[in-house]
């Protein structure tokens, strides 16, 4: 098992981690993985996650104030920034980072600014940060070219705010996509509100990823113990992603690119119940505090085979991988470790044992994301 800083095994154990024994039982991940160190692909992760210290310092400033709403995924951030190990990997974009990913063999990281970003400080803060955040990626991204691409932060309760600093970072900065921690304070994009987000990011042929945070006002989770990976995360990226869907957004921005991890929530495996029972929402007056109908031009799986693309994040497991791929389409499906939060030899191990062909396997490692997110050549 794997150290953190501090000597403790990676992995957060408890509340909002995942439960590191669970990836050695019979069908997951076996024990003692080997890295194949000479594979015919690089191994480009998609949904690795960072922080930097003026971030965490403003959560913790408002957390503490008295003065924040009741946010769970303001809570998260106050516990995430009492674990020194996981902040010591968070905040590092050089030689630790580096040599975790030389031990695991990945080549290339895709940087995603971690839950709950900038969505959760003050009113007024959240674009400052999201300028600095998207800075410190630039430069992780130029002192390491071979290594590191990221996906620029915003901050969607300043729309204005939120649309230049997509561009900036699209232009100026080559950032290669964006990124957004699901609600904030329990609102989402799919609100004709944040529209003019959408269509920045369309213009800018820039993929939003969607990253889970824990769910808004769902005490319901925390006391069965479901408030991060086993419900609440899933369960809101869920929620924010067929928003988009019955909005319209897609039909309005056709060329909108979404990005979910941890096999798409497991909303794949649902896309024949999906399409069966569209009708509960599609073209229903009321909904949305009384907006006018939406009737959308296409089945719900259309936007899953046009518009969404998932990544493996925290699932190494052939069964669920080969499925995606079958349902989805091989080119839609991309490789992500989910670093610092799951890590594990084993699971890369996982994947260059898949019993698919090889010019599939170099897709879902590799080619997707280069051609997804535009990334450059390999090392």
């Amino acid at each position: 098992m794997p150290k953190l800083p501090d000597g403790s095994e990676a992995g957060l154990k408890g509340h909002f981690a995942e439960d590191y024994s669970l990836r050695t039982r019979e069908g997951l991940a076996p024990r003692a993985g080997h890295i194949d160190r000479n594979a015919p692909y690089k191994r480009i992760a998609t949904e690795e996650a960072w922080t930097f210290p003026a971030l965490v310092k403003a959560q913790l400033d408002y957390l503490q104030s008295g003065e924040a709403p009741g946010d769970d995924s303001l809570r998260m951030a106050g516990l995430f920034a009492r674990m020194k190990g996981l902040q010591d990997m968070l905040q590092d974009l050089g030689d630790l980072r580096l040599s975790h990913m030389d031990e695991f063999g990945i080549d290339r990281q895709l940087l995603l600014l971690t839950a709950p970003g900038v969505q959760v400080v003050r009113p007024g803060e959240g674009t400052p940060l999201s300028r600095e955040a998207n800075d410190i990626a630039a430069d992780a991204c130029r002192r390491h070219p071979d290594r590191f691409s990221a996906l620029a932060a915003f901050d969607p309760r300043d729309v204005t705010g939120s649309v230049r600093e997509i561009e900036r970072a699209m232009t100026d900065l080559k950032l290669n996509g964006a990124v957004l921690n699901s609600h904030f304070q329990g609102r989402y994009i799919d609100e004709r509100e944040y529209w003019p987000i959408l269509e920045a990011l369309e213009a800018h042929d820039a993929p939003l990823y969607i990253h889970p945070t824990a769910p808004f006002n769902a005490p319901h989770y925390e006391t069965r113990g479901f408030f991060g990976a086993l419900g609440g995360f899933p369960h809101d990226v869920w929620l924010h992603t067929m928003g988009l869907i019955f909005s319209g957004a897609f039909d309005r921005f056709p060329r909108l690119k979404l990005v979910i991890g941890h096999l798409g929530e497991c909303m794949p495996l649902h896309l024949y119940r999906f399409d069966w029972m569209q009708g509960n929402a599609d073209n229903r007056a009321g909904l949305r505090g009384g907006q006018e109908p939406v009737k959308l031009q296409h089945p719900v799986s259309h936007y899953f085979h046009h518009n969404i693309w998932i990544t493996t994040s925290g699932v190494g497991w052939e069964p669920a991988i080969k499925f995606c791929m079958e349902v989805m389409g091989p080119e839609r499906v991309l490789y992500a470790m989910d670093y610092p939060y799951q890590q594990s030899s084993d699971e890369v191990a996982v994947y260059d044992r898949l019993r698919i062909t090889p010019e599939e396997k170099k897709m879902l490692m590799e080619d997707n994301a280069r051609a997804l997110f535009r990334l450059p050549g390999g090392r």
